[in-house]
């Protein structure tokens, strides 16, 4: 289940954020002074091929795998980057995140199944 991590460190001009995470799942959320959300960051299938959907007012949707910079033998590790991803099973995604959004602040919740909802299925 989603819980939300308190005390989430804010970057100066940007918006607000919270941010919720499982064992399979992070969101990050963020919000502006009227207190209307912005954005969002979904990661999913964390520990396994991590992808990302994000979504910004005014830019719409990505849908993205999460490179973790490992695999690169006799190197260090590398940074985390988000690189283009296939289509996205919106409505599957849509119900695992119901599935594991139960517990989470409501408006938050249903604003951000609303969006996995509406995701084109032309998108990225």
């Amino acid at each position: 289940m989603l819980q939300e991590i308190p005390n989430v460190r804010q970057i100066p001009g940007e918006d607000r954020r919270r941010w919720f995470a499982s064992d399979d799942m992070d969101l990050t959320v963020w919000f502006d002074d009227r207190d209307r959300v912005t954005g969002l960051e979904l990661c999913y299938d964390k520990g396994k091929r991590e992808r990302a959907v994000r979504w910004r007012r005014g830019a719409g949707f990505l849908h993205e795998r999460v490179d973790n910079g490992e695999g690169r033998p006799g190197r260090y590790k590398g940074t985390p980057i988000l690189l283009p991803d296939g289509a996205l099973d919106a409505k599957k995604l849509s119900r695992l995140f119901r599935e594991n959004s139960r517990d989470m602040d409501e408006r938050v919740a249903g604003f951000v199944y609303r969006k996995l909802l509406a995701y084109p299925s032309s998108s990225r």
